[in-house]
């Protein structure tokens, strides 16, 4: 009886930490990053190849940073709830164009409208790694000294938005 203890007790445990990842939202991963300045980078634009985006050129603004690209599904989802948010002027989103063709992002944004001021293009991905990037979209919250705040892995949803991300936002914007 009694060698049939130990493995139904590992059984039972490995049965709870189950239960208890299973309970777990994928997209709330916790990053590294959360609490840390953002890290720095220097893209061309998507519009304009001859002129940069940096994060340095937003100290003293609270913004949200999208990481989004043409290819990707996910992304279509996520569009008119930027495009909203965009539209209410209650924070500036700034767009990077992730491991995507430049033509195609610029095709996909005239069918489906530009929310971003400024797109940066990340053709390489290796600014993304230094984001912790783990596949598209991915917004960051962002504040006036350059520390993130909030990341959100996949896509945007009306709620998150509403009871996340912009109460953060006018917390930020009132420090």
């Amino acid at each position: 009886m009694n060698r049939f203890l130990l493995p139904f007790a590992i059984f039972v445990v490995v049965v709870g930490f189950l239960a208890v990842g299973l309970t777990l939202n994928p997209r709330e991963l916790p990053s590294p990053l959360v609490g840390k300045p953002a890290p720095d980078f220097s893209l061309p634009q998507l519009y304009d190849q001859e002129k940069t985006f940096s994060p340095n050129e937003m100290k003293g603004k609270v913004w949200l940073l999208n990481y989004w690209a043409s290819w990707c599904e996910a992304c279509k989802e996520e569009h008119p709830i930027l495009m909203h948010l965009a539209q209410s002027g209650e924070v500036p989103i700034y767009g990077i164009d992730y491991k995507d063709r430049r033509e195609d992002a610029l095709t996909w944004l005239k069918q489906w409208g530009n929310p971003y001021p400024v797109i940066a293009v990340d053709e390489s991905g290796r600014v993304g790694i230094n984001f912790g990037v783990y596949g598209v979209p991915e917004t960051y919250v962002i504040d006036k000294a350059g520390v993130i705040h909030y990341k959100q892995i996949g896509p945007l949803r009306e709620d998150t938005v509403q009871g996340k991300i912009l109460p953060l936002v006018r917390e930020l914007q009132n420090k």
